[in-house]
């Protein structure tokens, strides 16, 4: 469901891009999945558009989303890829992405690949289907396991990094969803992925923390310095023999 906040930026957001002739646009992440929070989720969309994309293009949507941050404060919350027909058939092909308030340069991942195929939010123009490849199972689960392996196995070593309640939330997150599509091969929401993190021995004061700033309707008070840190090394202690067992369980079914 879509707040009335969000719908406005949205529609203000597709107006703007009319003048880049957009194939699609579509949502993924919190927004597609139903697990979208007004003011706490992200807006995770991917925008087609035609091939190529000059430079005034990349200049034009800089632009846009600057207009858009001047008056619509959820637009901070607002990132968006701008893939072609031609990068979107590529796997590991890069295309231009704005998000966290800079220009950056990803892939659409195996995982937001699979999200789209599966419950994918269509705003505009050609369905999923029509443009972006499917995904095989084996290179999914390739993708989740390299992602635990080479991204928040190592994170975890990095101590400041947990004193941030970003990185406690998606870690723990990301670990559940993680678990559960090497498991089971399916996709699963946060909001899920939180329900699951107690069965999967997390701390429960970690996970009652994320659970209670992520969907409480009341505003948490801000953390102590005391609980930030105790949280950090909780949170660390969870996940470093977590990642490494979940790595060394799927690792040897991605090399067949």
């Amino acid at each position: 469901m879509t707040d009335d906040a969000t719908a406005r930026l949205l529609d203000r957001f597709l107006a703007g891009l009319d003048a880049f002739a957009p194939l699609a646009l579509w949502a993924h992440g919190s927004l597609a999945g139903g697990d979208y929070q007004e003011g706490r989720s992200d807006l995770d969309l991917i925008a087609v558009l035609p091939d190529p994309v000059p430079l005034a293009t990349v200049r034009g949507l800089v632009r846009l989303h600057h207009r858009l941050r001047e008056d619509q404060p959820l637009a901070r919350r607002l990132h968006c890829g701008y893939p072609t027909p031609a990068t979107l058939a590529g796997a590991e092909r890069s295309y231009v992405t704005w998000a966290h308030d800079r220009l950056l340069r990803r892939p659409v991942t195996p995982v937001t690949r699979r999200e789209l195929h599966a419950f994918g939010r269509v705003l505009h123009g050609e369905r999923p289907e029509g443009l972006l490849p499917p995904v095989p199972d084996q290179e999914l689960r390739a993708f989740v396991v390299r992602d635990q392996k080479e991204f928040w196995r190592p994170a975890v070593d990095k101590a400041r990094l947990w004193k941030q309640d970003v990185w406690v939330d998606l870690g723990t997150v990301t670990f559940a969803r993680a678990t559960v599509t090497l498991r089971e091969g399916r996709l699963v929401s946060k909001r899920e992925a939180l329900e699951l993190l107690p069965g999967l021995g997390a701390p429960a004061e970690v996970v009652e923390d994320v659970r209670r700033r992520r969907y409480d309707d009341s505003v948490p008070a801000p953390p102590t310095r005391g609980w930030t840190a105790r949280r950090a090394e909780l949170t660390r202690s969870y996940l470093g023999p977590a990642i490494d067992g979940l790595v060394a369980a799927y690792e040897p079914r991605t090399r067949a």
